[in-house]
């Protein structure tokens, strides 16, 4: 049986949503950052017991494929940002495209229509977020930073940080309060 679980955006999410299938005595048969299969179909009722646990510890089973999709899409994005490895010529359209085999203008419509913002948009936050933890840690430079996530020039990501953030990086380093969100409410 395969469950798909919306907030799943780390390694910590998958040990904590394995926990729980164990908790229920549920057996996995693989899981990945939102989505899981078991090793055989589960009752009702621990499907009812299931679903309050994950509430509980912050996580939501998904069950129309609308949001599945979406979820998906969000979570190939997370992971493409964490391993801040984009080449400046990235294409968010072709990746999305090539890896969930669909359409890039269906997955566009589809995001857009039940999440109040584009997938561009939701890109650029995801990469605004990773951006901010990246001066706090103040491992690399700018100009290492807008390599490592895609930007063709340091003005590029600066002018995105501003538009977003309302700061410039250098400011954003400056403020006593680091105003950063849990990427699973982006």
């Amino acid at each position: 049986m395969r469950i798909f679980i919306k907030n799943m955006v780390c390694g910590r999410c998958i040990a904590a949503v394995s926990n729980i299938f164990n908790e229920i005595n549920v057996e996995v048969k693989n899981i990945s950052l939102g989505e899981i299969e078991t090793e055989s179909d589960i009752s009702e009722e621990k499907l009812e017991i299931l679903e309050d646990l994950l509430e509980k510890t912050g996580f939501e089973r998904i069950k129309d494929s609308a949001h599945q999709l979406i979820e998906k899409m969000k979570n190939l994005i997370i992971q493409k940002i964490s391993e801040t490895d984009i080449d400046e010529n990235f294409l968010l359209s072709d990746f999305l495209s090539n890896r969930l085999h669909k359409d890039y203008s269906t997955l566009s419509k589809t995001f857009s229509q039940n999440e109040n913002l584009t997938v561009e948009q939701f890109f650029i936050l995801q990469k605004i977020e990773k951006v901010k933890e990246l001066l706090l840690y103040n491992e690399f430079t700018l100009t290492e930073i807008a390599g490592k996530l895609g930007y063709k020039s340091v003005q590029h990501l600066s002018s995105q940080f501003r538009n977003v953030t309302g700061f410039t990086p250098t400011e954003f380093k400056k403020l006593k309060v680091h105003n950063r969100k849990p990427l699973d409410q982006i």
